[in-house]
């Protein structure tokens, strides 16, 4: 009976305290411009889900309090519910469209979620209400370009700069499009190799052409390599065919008749974006002396910031059984993809030296022997982009292919210039 009386007010005592307790923190109830400057401190100190919680908290009794929901829709886009703030957005620009700040956020929005369609025909609505102003018409060129448009894009800042013509923001994106439209490049390159035992150092050259289209790019390549007081001269061409978003693929192939290439290489692979910002890909390498020579890769990369990791093995099948090497490369970009610190090192040999040393040689037809090798670059180009240079430096561990299990040095220096243009 005791207990029974006990359990009853129990339930008394959950109706009576807690349930209003509850209530109560359901509705707002204060000062909204007190709270609001609170939430806003929040999310820009680390505490962005409690700020998110008080802005709700406010629209429970002030739903058309436009600063906050605004603000709360931002919160969103920046933690990448772009869908949650797209719905925000909506809300506040339904009921009032002369918020010129509300629609840069939510075209942003739509470019930070990587629909640009959509971005672009909110920047075309902003400037019913808003003529002429420069944030939106840089918002609109970012949409046409994003939406593979450039020349649109082009067209949209010079009229911004008609207007503004000290308008920093849309002279450098102007300029990045410039760059974009550069469609065609020539360039030269230049590497040596410096060794520690008696052989003669060993020079390499290569001349190309490329040219950027709507499919992918596509570059040819003459290369020249002196070695053994020997020359020869290889052609290649090297493309990158866009298949479908996130899905894109490499194609090589080259002829030579010097024996300081391989008469005949080729090499494809497909590479896929994944989530998270990595990407994976999936090749095969076949090289041709007097016996062809099959290398299956792939790699792994991951981008995150300016930062860019990369992880390629290569598996080499052989009468004595299969070599495996790989390599660990790391870039540090700056402004963009021409400007960058990149170091890379590998263990064990594969034949594919093209790829690991960008320099277009076979070594030798042998597959097992031991090498490790550690390569600094640095790229970055003119203030306006056409011009690109590079410069590389790398020692190499290898075992001598003729006297297994001694070892020797190998000292590398790569130069490089690139010219873009219309």
């Amino acid at each position: 009976m005791v207990l029974k009386i006990i359990v009853k007010l129990s339930y008394i005592f959950i109706f009576i305290i807690v349930l209003p307790i509850s209530a109560q923190q359901k509705v707002f109830n204060g000062n909204p411009d007190t709270a609001f400057e609170k939430a806003r401190n929040m999310a820009f100190n680390g505490q962005r889900k409690q700020a998110q919680d008080t802005l709700l908290l406010i629209l429970t009794k002030y739903p058309n309090y436009h600063d906050i929901r605004s603000f709360l829709a931002s919160t969103y886009s920046w933690d990448g519910n772009y869908a949650d703030a797209r719905k925000e957005f909506k809300y506040v620009l339904q009921k009032d469209s002369d918020r010129q700040t509300s629609w840069v956020a939510a075209i942003n929005n739509e470019l930070w979620s990587e629909t640009p369609f959509s971005a672009l025909k909110m920047a075309n609505e902003a400037l019913i209400y808003f003529p002429n102003d420069a944030e939106l018409l840089l918002l609109k060129a970012r949409a046409e370009a994003n939406s593979k448009n450039p020349k649109e894009a082009l067209i949209t800042v010079n009229a911004l700069l008609e207007t503004n013509q000290n308008n920093q923001k849309a002279i450098e994106y102007k300029e990045s499009l410039i760059q974009g439209l550069r469609f065609n490049s020539i360039g030269i390159s230049y590497n040596t190799d410096l060794y520690s035992e008696v052989f003669d150092p060993m020079q390499y050259y290569t001349l190309y052409y490329s040219r950027a289209t709507k499919f992918g790019s596509i570059t040819s390549k003459i290369n020249f390599n002196r070695r053994f007081q020997d020359n020869g001269l290889q052609f290649e061409i090297d493309m990158y065919p866009r298949i479908i978003t996130g899905l894109y693929a490499y194609l090589n192939v080259g002829f030579s008749n010097s024996y300081l290439f391989p008469k005949f290489r080729f090499g494809a692979e497909l590479y896929k974006s994944l989530p998270h910002s990595f990407e994976a890909s999936l090749g095969i390498r076949t090289l041709k002396y007097s016996t062809t020579t099959n290398i299956f890769t792939g790699s792994v990369g991951w981008y995150t910031g300016n930062s860019y990791f990369s992880l390629r093995p290569y598996v080499t099948p052989g009468d004595s059984g299969s070599s495996i090497s790989g390599g660990l490369t790391y870039r540090l970009y700056r402004s963009d993809a021409d400007n960058y610190f990149g170091v890379s090192g590998s263990m064990g040999y594969s034949p594919d030296e093209y790829e690991q040393n960008n320099q277009g040689t076979i070594v030798n037809e042998k597959i097992s022997f031991e090498s490790q090798k550690i390569k600094l670059r640095y790229y970055f180009t003119s203030k306006n982009n056409k011009n690109a240079w590079g410069t590389q430096v790398g020692i190499t561990h290898q075992e001598i292919t003729f006297d297994e299990g001694n070892f020797f040095w190998i000292y590398s220096l790569g130069l490089s210039w690139n010219l873009k243009f219309k």
